[in-house]
């Protein structure tokens, strides 16, 4: 059995369990705080980072990246569970834009948005809590339009955003929307394409768990659970 340990709005961690439910595999799921550094978990991953994938008698795999490729690795080869394409070029398009999501939406949105509405709530201020940074919030707001543009235009020259078929890419941004989009934060009626693309995403059943998620405290937005919104 594999454990996960990661965080129910953390997008890296909601990226990972979007990859085990569409390749089949059941995992533990272990809430990791990590902004308190448990030792335990500081073992697991120096860097104190989630999520981490672990298996029985083999190194914990820290990250997104390198979790999507130890799966692709291990569980990839099925074709109706291909998630990378079998083309070299194709990949290089799959991990780009799995990058793009990862990296860049992470940094413009999903990160603050998550860090100053949810995880800044349990911080202390040693932990780097406080109050909310007003500004981030809506830099992140006004970022995620440019963004939910650049997906729209994808979706209306293929299939789906990487090439003909669902891939890691489509993953990586369902994910890191999703916690927006939990949140309340996704100008929806700005881009009908990129919605549409969405609805055809969360309406997986690899997304179910994440729609059926709630946090304590922080309800989700009226329609995040809607597949038809």
């Amino acid at each position: 059995m594999l454990t996960l340990f990661q965080h129910a709005l953390c997008p890296h961690s909601r990226y990972v369990r979007l990859m085990l439910g569409e390749y089949g595999i059941d995992a533990r799921l272990v809430e990791e705080r990590f902004w308190e550094r448990r030792e335990e978990f500081l073992l697991l991953n120096p860097t104190g980072e989630i999520p981490v994938l672990v298996t029985d008698g083999q190194p914990a795999v820290p990250g997104a990246a390198i979790i999507a490729e130890f799966l692709a690795d291990t569980h990839g080869d099925e074709a109706e569970h291909r998630l990378l394409p079998a083309s070299i070029s194709q990949r290089v398009e799959v991990r780009r834009l799995a990058s793009w999501f990862n990296d860049k939406f992470h940094a413009e949105v999903s990160g603050p948005l998550v860090l100053e509405r949810v995880f800044k709530r349990h911080m202390t201020l040693e932990q780097g809590g406080g109050p909310p940074d007003t500004e981030a919030m809506r830099a992140a707001r006004t970022n995620i339009r440019y963004h939910l543009a650049y997906i729209g235009w994808l979706v209306q020259t293929r299939d789906w955003l990487a090439g003909d078929r669902l891939s890691l890419a489509d993953l990586a941004a369902a994910a890191h929307i999703s916690v927006a989009d939990y949140l309340g934060d996704v100008p929806w009626n700005e881009d009908e394409a990129a919605k549409n693309w969405y609805a055809r995403v969360k309406s997986r059943p690899s997304f179910r768990p994440l729609l059926t998620e709630t946090l304590a405290g922080i309800p989700p937005a009226k329609n995040y659970a809607d597949l038809d919104f």
